[in-house]
């Protein structure tokens, strides 16, 4: 019952303060037990993901699985909501459908792994490894800075900000400095994301919405932008240079600070 209420309480307190997440880092020792060690076995997962169902998945709940070598493992539905991950192998993994809501991933390798509808709400994950990973439909207001997601797919993904339920503050992704080149991002919801100083040289956002998000110092070189919505979009000092597609994006001449951005 304590583990439980101790559980709860780091679940809520994440949900609390993901907006001024750069802040509460500050607040927590990364170096702790809590954050690096794991308390179960690749062994011991591999059991528990064998007695789950689809109507009772398998739960690993405010686990520390910090450090594991999860590479390759079927974690398709599992819930994983406020567990620690932190430096986790799960390159190749399937997680679809899983449920990573407040989880610590922060430096975890997901390089290849599936995550199609998964669930990444108030997510932790800045460094994070996602190279050619998909996140086709999935949710995804986690933080993201500094991490990588080269060649990987965000298609149909929802990383924008539900407008109509933020009475915690401001819950969007956060993929500041992030390496997004390549990036398939056909149809995804990037509307209020911070996009800051991130690359994304080379990557498709046919059809997706950047409605008021951050684009400043962005680098969107070779870009595909046909439908792309720019309402409302920062562009200071953003490159949008040899974009492909321009005269069909919508909205750009609605964008923000268009006499500041780079274009060639």
């Amino acid at each position: 019952m304590k583990r439980m209420i101790r559980t709860a309480a780091l679940g809520l307190g994440l949900l609390a303060v993901t907006a001024t997440a750069q802040d509460m880092m500050r607040h927590i020792d990364l170096s702790s037990p809590d954050m690096v060690s794991a308390e179960m076995t690749r062994g011991e997962i591999e059991a528990a993901l064998a007695m789950g169902t689809v109507a009772a998945p398998a739960d690993f709940t405010g686990k520390r699985l910090s450090g594991l070598d999860l590479s390759g493992l079927d974690l398709s539905g599992a819930i994983f909501r406020a567990a620690r991950l932190n430096k986790t192998k799960l390159a190749g993994a399937k997680l679809d459908r899983a449920v990573l809501d407040q989880a610590w991933l922060l430096e975890a390798d997901l390089t290849g792994a599936s995550l199609k509808g998964a669930s990444l709400f108030a997510s932790q994950m800045a460094r994070a490894r996602l190279d050619s990973a998909d996140l086709s439909g999935a949710r995804v207001a986690a933080d993201l800075t500094g991490a990588s997601l080269v060649g990987a797919s965000i298609a149909e993904a929802h990383l924008g900000a539900d407008m109509r339920n933020q009475s915690m503050g401001l819950m969007r992704a956060v993929l500041k400095s992030a390496n997004l080149e390549r990036l398939n991002a056909r149809g995804a919801d990037l509307s209020r994301v911070d996009l800051e100083f991130a690359s994304l040289k080379g990557a498709d956002l046919t059809g997706a919405s950047l409605k008021g998000a951050q684009l400043g110092g962005a680098d969107l070189t070779g870009v595909t932008v046909v439908d792309t919505d720019f309402d409302g979009a920062d562009l200071v000092s953003a490159k949008l240079i040899a974009l492909i597609g321009l005269d069909r994006a919508k909205n750009f001449d609605k964008g923000k600070n268009r006499d500041r951005l780079i274009k060639e």
